[in-house]
């Protein structure tokens, strides 16, 4: 294997993708691909790609992913200047990062389509 080549990305719905791509813009997301059914978002080493899901329903997703970071708390600040409030209902939210029983901090993103962001702080390697 070859390292730093390998690796995963979440494949998230959109019921809209200006929309989506709107919101993750706001916090500086740009676009590395778009058509009619897929696209994909990056923020330095970071890539979400979405696909068109137009009959989703919001409230009822069970859509999630992992986003590790080395800086969460420039991230959350980033995602909260752009106007997601803290809150426990409602959409798109957040939920402040803070130590996690499981250990790591963590914090979390709820987007417009229900979609789930697990914010983890990535300690270095080393």
């Amino acid at each position: 294997m070859t390292a730093g080549i390998d690796r995963a990305v979440p494949n998230l719905p959109s019921r809209d993708f200006a929309r989506t791509e709107a919101f993750y813009g706001a916090f500086r997301f740009g676009r590395v691909f778009r058509d009619e059914g897929w696209m994909i978002l990056a923020r330095g080493s970071v890539q979400l790609e979405f696909y068109a899901a137009p009959g989703l329903d919001p409230h009822s997703s069970s859509a999630m992913c992992t986003v590790r970071v080395g800086d969460v708390d420039e991230l959350y600040a980033a995602i909260r200047a752009s106007g997601v409030p803290e809150a426990t209902v409602g959409m798109p939210r957040l939920h402040p990062v803070r130590r996690q029983d499981w250990g790591m901090r963590a914090g979390y993103l709820i987007d417009p389509d229900g979609t789930q962001l697990t914010l983890i702080e990535q300690p270095p390697e080393g």
